[in-house]
């Protein structure tokens, strides 16, 4: 490169390491990273994941214990969408909704028309060392899944859903919308940290890369 990489270029080369799980070189961006940017969240979470994808606990519960040491705290996942002109949030794990219950339940049902489909949930997404069955109940309740399926709930068959999102899409999610767009024949934008993500009959946009 002609001039000096910036937090931005070494965070683009975290991604990529964390894409082809290659966690030595992730190291060596995240070196960089932490002395041009030590307090943005978002680079600590993309190397927990690379290190949760590959097995390396003890790395995760390190990146956790120094995201403290240094005060850096995980922003909270939170999705908004707008019908009728209201704008309803969700939060990671939220079930304070009033319509909770049935977003739950018609969850569940899509679930059962996804795995027709072949979606297989992704759990190493979730940087915890439990149960399967328990990362997948982590996995379902992330904040852009409740508000699509309270989307698919309080629009019209076949009209777009837009989605709004604080943090960068997970791959589980990303995974199961492109799904949804073709079960459901729905257009889906979602506009996450990085990007506007558009999926339509089972493809998105950004080309699984973003």
């Amino acid at each position: 490169m002609p001039m000096s990489p910036n937090g931005v270029i070494w965070g683009a080369l975290l991604g990529g390491c964390r894409l082809h799980k290659n966690t030595k070189l992730a190291e060596e961006a995240m070196r960089h990273i932490s002395e041009l940017d030590p307090l943005n969240d978002g680079y600590y979470v993309v190397l927990s994941n690379a290190y949760a994808e590959v097995g390396k606990w003890e790395e995760v519960t390190k990146i956790r214990k120094l995201m403290k040491k240094r005060g850096v705290k995980k922003t909270p996942g939170c999705s908004s969408i707008t019908i009728d002109g209201t704008v309803h949030e969700f939060v990671a794990g939220d079930e304070s909704h009033p319509e909770c219950n049935e977003i739950f339940e018609m969850w569940d049902k899509l679930l059962v028309k996804m795995k027709e489909k072949g979606y297989v949930p992704n759990t190493s997404v979730v940087l915890l060392d439990v149960e399967d069955k328990e990362k997948e109940k982590f996995l379902f309740r992330h904040s852009e899944k409740l508000a699509l399926v309270y989307g698919l709930m309080n629009t019209k068959p076949g009209m777009p859903i837009r989605i709004m999102k604080n943090l960068r899409v997970c791959e589980d999610c990303h995974a199961a919308f492109k799904i949804i767009s073709a079960v459901e024949k729905r257009e889906i934008v979602v506009r996450d940290r990085n990007r506007f993500h558009c999926f339509k009959n089972g493809e998105c946009t950004c080309k699984d890369y973003w």
